[in-house]
């Protein structure tokens, strides 16, 4: 039982670190100001209305 614990619990605090830390909203002004490493392939950054979202390379916006 000790050594189920043992592994669950880092198991925890890791996704808890792990979601914290993927829904915090970047504030931004250009494309380059979303940190690197933010969005996974094939996707890419762009700061709309000073937030920076994970969109498709051939994505255009609409207004």
């Amino acid at each position: 039982m000790d050594q189920i614990f043992k592994c669950v619990c880092p198991l925890i605090i890791f996704l808890s670190l792990f979601l914290v830390v993927n829904s915090v909203d970047w504030d931004c002004t250009r494309d380059i100001d979303c940190p690197s490493g933010w969005c996974l392939p094939p996707k890419s950054k762009k700061c709309i209305e000073s937030i920076c979202f994970c969109l498709p390379k051939d994505w255009s916006p609409l207004f």
